[in-house]
């Protein structure tokens, strides 16, 4: 293979699928090394999910490529791995790894819009903008981490000098980064009780091995199938955590404590992660709010939208502090860390006795649950809407929806296993509705039944939902938001009929609206979706959820998308993929 002298597109994105792929490889070492800020064995998870988003960008650039409907050269590259970055970033690693890729992205397009000679020079440039933009995001950075490898990566580039060569650079970057990544251990001690390297710094050196890889053929190493750290080194690093030490040096930035208090960051139980709409002059504000409840803040963005992470126990906080700067956060997602802990240390705590499969994080048993005061069961078909459910907090979830009706015995096991005296429940089906509400009566515990019609009211409700609020409040709160929704869903007739709006033909895709019954009938799935939200989106409705079922092609999601934003651009849309089936599209209007 021979060597590049200049970093074109294709090599560009070539090294990010490279990167996305070795993070994939390395993903289970990666997450053995994690044991900061929590040891919840999650990091090479949720870079591989953020480099997951940022392919798929590229490949949605792909296609715009072959049907000749975008411009080639860097720019696309540049502003499709910026935008997959910030969408798609997932937990603590991710919000950083995401800045450091729009930062880096960012010095290239700009160059490239000069010179289409991206020289190592300009990666070097990149690199340095890569690791300010990281340490940028991040309200305390601590040294030990991801942030001080990207940097010592970033100050490697340079020293190379502005004449020297692509490769040059990225092998003086990796080999300053392989250095630093060696070295952390020194600087926060957690990870010398446990033995390992940060993680995240670690997932960061991939990138370099990546770029190496296209740019002058070096092989990407190997991943580490050891075992990770032993009990006792996991048990010396959760001391650390449980005596508050752990970072170490009163001088280090942060401390580790949640606005300046005593609390240590292994005490935080929720990871709240939300898009923020906010005017980019408040987002200080917004870090300096968090700041005074929570810790491990990451906050990317720009151009009034953000992608926030925090962990805090004040699930009701965290949110307000958006709110009380005239913010809008939405797809807010809530992750139970004491929960992910527990399980990561009984899941290698079982891989190490050789019992395979000992462990489930859904095992059905309130004790692998977190006690809260009121836990939420929903009902759902579809993989992507199970997930979006359990990120919303939800700790039961029983298969069942349209032509699928769970029974009182299995909603009853889904209420008795989890952990929580108070349950609200959410039926998300008319026919549902009833069988929930015999459930109070045979339980000990208090059940009250939010009526939900469909997921995107459920979706609605899970917003305001607040587990340590009683089962009564949250009833209240959350039925108030799902009757705020308007609703409407798309399916196949499976026979010949009439309707309000004509005739009906076995095949032809129809639009329903809760309340209103049948009002769209067509050939095109796409066109019955269009006549339907012109029908759900009246004056005063402002954020239009789409999800997607087994049946939706990319096309007609694509289609739709574009119709709303065209005709109607006063509303925000958000598409989730649901994986329902028989109905390809579920519409929210609030």
């Amino acid at each position: 293979m021979p060597t590049l002298e200049l970093l074109s597109a294709d090599a560009l994105r070539s090294t990010v699928v490279a990167f996305r792929d070795a993070v994939k490889a390395h993903q289970t070492g990666i997450n053995l090394l994690n044991v900061y800020p929590v040891p919840d064995g999650d990091t090479g998870t949720n870079m591989a999910r953020t480099l997951d988003a940022v392919v798929a960008e590229l490949d949605q650039l792909d296609q715009l490529d072959q049907l000749d409907q975008s411009p080639g050269g860097l720019g696309p590259v540049c502003d499709a791995i910026s935008h997959g970055s910030l969408m798609g970033a997932r937990g603590n690693s991710g919000v950083i790894l995401s800045q450091i890729l729009r930062g880096f992205a960012a010095t290239l397009k700009a160059a490239g819009a000069r010179d289409d000679d991206i020289t190592g020079a300009v990666v070097a440039d990149g690199l340095v903008a890569a690791a300010a933009a990281a340490y940028q995001a991040v309200l305390k950075p601590i040294e030990g981490t991801i942030l001080t490898v990207a940097r010592a990566a970033a100050e490697g580039a340079a020293a190379a000098g502005r004449s020297a060569s692509l490769v040059e650079v990225l092998r003086r970057a990796r080999a300053d980064a392989r250095l630093a990544l060696a070295n952390t251990p020194e600087q926060l001690p957690v990870l010398k009780d446990a033995g390992v390297v940060d993680a995240g710094g670690a997932g960061f050196v991939l990138l370099l091995d990546a770029a190496l890889y296209v740019v002058a053929g070096e092989p990407i190493p190997e991943p580490d199938d050891g075992p990770g750290p032993s009990p006792e080194r996991l048990q010396a690093a959760a001391h650390r955590h449980a005596t508050g030490t752990a970072i170490g040096g009163a001088g280090e930035a942060g401390g580790g404590e949640a606005g300046g208090g005593a609390v240590d960051v292994s005490e935080l139980r929720y990871e709240v992660m939300y898009f923020l709409d906010l005017d980019d002059t408040r987002i200080d504000g917004f870090k300096q709010g968090w700041g005074a409840i929570g810790d491990s803040i990451a906050v990317v963005g720009g151009d009034g939208f953000w992608n926030c992470h925090v962990h805090t126990n004040d699930i009701g906080a965290a949110i307000e502090v958006a709110l009380d700067l005239d913010g809008r956060p939405r797809q807010i997602r809530i992750t139970d860390l004491f929960e992910e802990v527990a399980d990561e240390h009984a899941h290698r705590d079982a891989a190490m006795r050789g019992d395979a499969g000992a462990h489930s994080p859904f095992s059905g048993h309130s004790s692998s649950l977190p006690a809260v005061t009121c836990a939420v069961v929903a009902v759902a078909s579809g993989d992507g809407l199970v997930e979006l459910f359990g990120n919303l907090g939800v700790q039961g979830v029983v298969t069942g929806g349209q032509t699928l009706n769970p029974s009182t015995a299995e909603l009853l096991a889904a209420v008795e296993a989890v952990n929580a005296e108070q349950v609200v429940v959410l039926p998300n089906n008319n026919n549902i509705i009833a069988v929930a509400e015999q459930l109070n009566a045979l339980t000990g515990k208090q059940v009250l039944v939010v009526p939900t019609r469909s997921m995107p009211e459920a979706l609605a409700a899970l917003v305001v939902y607040d587990p340590e609020a009683d089962a009564t409040a949250n009833a209240a709160e959350m039925t108030g938001a799902a009757a705020s929704v308007a609703t409407g869903e798309v399916t196949m007739a499976v026979r010949n009929t009439n309707s309000p709006v004509g005739p009906i033909s076995e095949g032809d895709w129809i639009g329903l609206v809760r309340g209103d019954g049948i009002v769209a009938v067509g050939e095109s799935c796409e066109q019955v979706c269009i006549d339907l939200l012109g029908q759900l989106v009246t004056p005063g409705r402002e954020i239009v959820t789409v999800v997607t079922g087994t049946e939706a092609t990319v096309a007609q999601v694509d289609g739709v998308v574009a119709w709303l934003h065209d005709q109607l651009p006063q509303v925000e849309v958000e598409v989730h993929h649901g994986g329902q089936p028989l109905y390809p599209f579920l519409f929210g209007v609030e």
